[in-house]
């Protein structure tokens, strides 16, 4: 039941603070609903109430004065000296609102009786006539009997009409409601929507900023606390890339530096005469040089000044495998669909490359396939070795981290290889998936939207 109710609340600022309002002008309409029914039922019994005492309290100033004179119809008032049996429903709230209003001209009775049942005053052709004119007409009045005993087995009763509804009362209300809301809501709803417009746009700016490094600063406008915030977070924008482009520089300055003795280090190993001690110097070198590659790339994640292309994903892949089959290195592609999406191709072609690297190091072999799926694009790289331990998956994507324990340079790279391509994935909103195949072996995907 709560997801229910949770779902039809409305996700936006302005949608919640209408309904917050719509909710309290509901239970103020409710409330006053309630406080003018209590009135009008109040003013009802009053009304059917008051004549009947006025003529009781009247019939006993003439009875005193030696004045019996009763008046007839509907208003007739009688006395006897006997309790009287009263026909209809009893009503205690008369009997009460009787006693008030005659402690109120200072006459205490003994007991007050009250009683309401149907009346119908007009004589039979009278009243067959008004039907004949008037088929549909309300029902008729009911009667109120009210008896008072105003001495010790003395009662003396009279009869008033009573009105049961007040007419158009609850389409006033109903009436007053729907004005409420449009005079209340309406410009609310405008309110709520110019507040929220410059909060959407500072939203969309945040989510483009932390996924591409770069975002364009928001208009400052709305009312003044939404101002404050944007202007905090233009100066938070400016102040970060001024950071990331200081952090560029220094990056650029690195390499450009670190590169340069590396250069001289491959110079220098060709006088070295030992044929063996060269190649593995200068393997070294070529390593420290992937790995400053590794550094930089990861480092400058999310930075990228690659433009986004439309690209046949089938076609890229295939072309990579072919790099990798011309250097003899145990790759096949498995026959794929087209499949294109918007992507940074060189980036994209680092990953590929890079998972590949590890299936052929650690699987001893590199299946490459694409496969097209529910609004994604899954590029697969099966290997056919050991896998890796279901609790050591998410590990194995941090920078740093390799499956093998020691820094045996023979054994694979610096561990920079799925850290940088996480990044990429990020960088194209997509993801790095890591599972173990059933039939043995490790499935890398580079899962990219389309």
């Amino acid at each position: 039941m709560s997801g229910v109710v949770r779902r039809l609340i409305p996700k936006s600022l302005a949608g919640q603070v209408v309904l917050v309002v719509a909710l309290a002008l509901f239970v103020a309409q409710a409330i006053n609903f309630a406080l003018l029914m209590r009135e009008r039922n109040r003013m009802l019994l009053t009304a059917a109430t008051a004549p009947a005492v006025a003529r009781i309290v009247d019939s006993l100033d003439r009875r005193d004065e030696g004045r019996t004179r009763q008046r007839g119809g509907i208003a007739r008032v009688r006395f006897q000296s006997s309790t009287p049996v009263l026909v209809g429903k009893a009503r205690p709230d008369a009997e009460r609102r009787a006693a008030d209003i005659l402690q109120d001209i200072g006459i205490t009775p003994l007991r007050i009786l009250a009683a309401e049942d149907a009346d119908n005053p007009v004589p039979g052709r009278w009243r067959r006539l008004r039907e004949r004119i008037d088929p549909e007409r309300r029902p008729p009045p009911r009667r109120l009997t009210l008896a008072v005993e105003y001495q010790p087995g003395q009662w003396v009763i009279a009869q008033s009409r009573m009105t049961t509804t007040i007419p158009r009362l609850n389409v006033w209300l109903v009436g007053q409601t729907l004005i409420l809301y449009v005079i209340v809501l309406l410009p609310l709803l405008l309110i709520g929507r110019r507040l929220a417009r410059p909060l959407k746009d500072l939203t969309v700016t945040a989510r483009q900023f932390a996924t591409t490094g770069t975002a364009d600063s928001v208009a400052e406008r709305g009312p003044g606390d939404v101002r404050d915030l944007t202007m905090a977070f233009n100066a938070m924008r400016a102040r970060l890339l001024a950071m990331l482009d200081e952090k560029d520089r220094m990056l650029g300055a690195i390499g450009h530096d670190l590169r340069t003795p590396l250069a001289s280090l491959r110079v220098r190993t060709e006088s070295v005469e030992d044929d063996a001690e060269r190649a593995r110097m200068a393997d070294t070198i070529e390593e420290m040089n992937r790995m400053l590659d590794d550094i930089l790339s990861l480092a400058r994640a999310g930075r990228s000044s690659e433009p986004v292309v439309k690209t046949d994903l089938a076609a890229l892949a295939d072309a990579v495998v072919e790099d990798f089959v011309e250097l003899g290195s145990p790759v096949a592609m498995i026959d794929s669909p087209r499949a294109v999406a918007a992507v940074r191709p060189q980036l994209l072609r680092r990953a590929l490359r890079n998972l590949i690297e590890n299936a052929v190091v650690y699987g001893h072999r590199a299946h490459v396939s694409v496969v097209p799926g529910d609004g994604v694009i899954r590029l697969c790289v099966c290997d056919e070795g050991p896998g890796i331990a279901e609790d050591r998956m998410d590990e194995m994507t941090q920078a740093f981290t390799r499956l093998e324990g020691s820094r045996n340079r023979e054994t694979g790279g610096a561990g920079l290889g799925l850290a940088l391509v996480r990044a990429i994935m990020a960088e194209h909103n997509g993801r790095l998936d890591l599972a173990n195949r059933p039939e043995g072996g490790l499935e890398a995907s580079l899962v990219l939207p389309v």
